[in-house]
């Protein structure tokens, strides 16, 4: 009865752990480049990303499913910061499209729970957009100012602020 629902999960928790991966590798390479703003930015994305595993790894095995914990697609090597913030919205952009879509369909399976859950993802997946698209609106009109800014006064035993 549930099936539909626990593959559409299954789907989502594949999507948000190749997001966490790909938003993990960011963090790192703006961490080491002195970006510490853009770094926390995307550790932040990457923890509330794990929170919606959880949400949905939940529901998964309420349902009577298991949780398949394979993300759908390998960590792209991209290490320009606008090419990661880019890369970002496209995500986060495609996720809340999908989200709805899934929502849509939970709804015509009767699965409003299901559907609910979805519904909320949509909402953070806009957020995380939100932020992203400002930081890139921050690089296109400042340009490597912005990025330097982000770099200056910063301790660099312990990457914070001095």
């Amino acid at each position: 009865m549930h099936e539909k629902s626990i593959d559409l999960l299954n789907h989502s928790v594949a999507d948000e752990l190749s997001a966490i991966h790909q938003y993990m590798y960011f963090h790192f390479h703006c961490d080491d480049q002195g970006y510490v703003k853009l770094a926390a930015l995307f550790k932040r994305t990457a923890i509330t990303e794990m929170m919606h595993v959880e949400k949905l790894a939940e529901r998964i095995l309420f349902l009577g499913g298991d949780v398949n914990m394979e993300p759908k697609e390998p960590v792209k090597r991209v290490n320009e910061v606008k090419d990661m913030l880019q890369m970002a919205c496209a995500m986060e952009e495609a996720s809340a499209k999908d989200y709805n879509k899934l929502a849509l369909e939970c709804s015509a399976n009767a699965d409003s729970v299901t559907k609910k859950i979805f519904e909320e993802l949509v909402g953070d997946e806009e957020g995380h957009y939100d932020a992203f698209d400002k930081e890139l609106d921050n690089l296109k009109r400042f340009g490597d100012k912005y990025l330097a800014l982000q770099s200056m006064g910063q301790d660099e035993i312990s990457g914070h602020p001095a």
